[in-house]
């Protein structure tokens, strides 16, 4: 049998709907704004964030990336959180690319900011030692926090305190829609009051490669520039974007069913030994826990081998992700590897 991977969704493989609509998609070249599945994917995708307008883009990076040198001069600073995909996974881009310098606010357990942490971390442009705070960078859902959700109440908190200070806020969305089915609202509610936002096509709706970023025309023409200038033009790209209209048309409502192989493999998980949980609730379909025996690597690796891929986060943390092809058969099978696996490693520890 093959692995078992739950390493995350971006392990997704194209339906075979997609591979069609690859195989007869309509073409252009998209640097010269001219290929129309491109256009039709960017409308659609415009449509359901509540935004003006989108850019298609070759990753949710990328679209990160390019938001902070949309909004941000050099010397600026941009808020993130203290557990962003932004501030741990993207090669620290936006101090190394952008110039910008990055200031942490603390994520608690689910993801969520403070708001008074929020409000005592903006800097003021008047005051000459300090490099102004230009962009508050949020996560929906938030990948190391369990793939917790920020509801519209939090977001339009946290957009109106940030405009009230001239800063503006973008929104790494890599995950909107898992956001959106478990809060059982559209996509655009979690959005439209935002400046920016991007989400994945490639992870839960299975598309094989891509990422949205949406917002104003004005920001959507500098963001294009800085596309072309990181190499993220694309040419007959019509090719992949037919796929995204697929994802976006078929995938959506799906991501339920995530969150429920998710709950069956958290559930199972809190009764293997040697297994902690922090967070009390699985929300969506990202898994995270605490491996209490020695040598959280080599736990991984024994897992592995026994059928199981998962991912390392950090210190004594693993992460699982539930997607498209796990079934409830797979969850079950996991959980024997996983018992298995941890029964070996306890009983060599005694």
């Amino acid at each position: 049998m093959e692995a078992i991977d739950l390493r995350s969704d971006t392990v997704t493989l194209p339906t075979v709907e997609m591979r069609r609509a690859m195989a007869d998609a309509e073409l252009g070249d998209d640097v010269f704004n001219e290929d129309p599945t491109v256009g039709r994917l960017e409308e659609m995708a415009a449509g359901l964030m509540g935004q003006e307008t989108s850019l298609f883009m070759p990753s949710g990076t990328m679209s990160n990336l390019v938001s902070v040198l949309s909004w941000c001069q050099r010397g600026d600073e941009i808020l993130i959180g203290s557990e962003a995909h932004m501030f741990w996974n993207e090669v620290g881009g936006s101090s190394t690319v952008a110039g910008v310098t990055v200031r942490t606010v603390p994520n608690d357990i689910n993801g969520k900011f403070q708001l008074n942490e929020v409000e005592s971390a903006i800097r003021s442009r008047e005051n000459i030692h300090f490099p102004p705070t230009a962009l508050l960078c949020l996560e929906n859902t938030h990948n190391r926090c369990g793939g917790a959700v920020l509801t519209p109440s939090e977001t339009d908190q946290l957009v109106e305190l940030a405009h009230k200070k001239d800063v503006r806020v973008h929104m790494d969305g890599a995950r909107i829609f898992n956001a959106a089915v478990y809060l059982g609202i559209p996509a655009r509610t979690l959005a439209e009051n935002v400046d920016s936002v991007s989400f994945c096509i490639s992870k839960g709706l299975g598309a094989p490669v891509g990422s949205l970023l949406c917002g104003s025309s004005a920001f959507i023409d500098r963001a294009r520039k800085w596309r072309k200038m990181l190499g993220g033009g694309m040419r007959q790209v019509g090719v992949v974007a037919s796929a995204g209209i697929v994802a976006l048309g078929s995938m959506i409502e799906r991501l339920a069913d995530d969150h429920v192989t998710a709950k069956m493999l958290a559930h199972g998980l809190s009764l293997i030994p040697g297994i902690r949980f922090e967070q009390i609730d699985v929300q969506t379909n990202i898994v995270i826990f605490e491996w209490l025996g020695e040598n959280t690597i080599q736990f991984l690796s024994s897992l592995s081998r026994n059928g199981v891929k998962a991912s390392f986060v950090g210190g004594t943390k693993i992460r699982m992700v539930t997607h498209a092809g796990i079934e409830p058969w797979h969850i079950e099978e996991a959980l024997r590897i996983i018992r298995k696996t941890s029964d070996q490693v306890l009983e060599v520890k005694v």
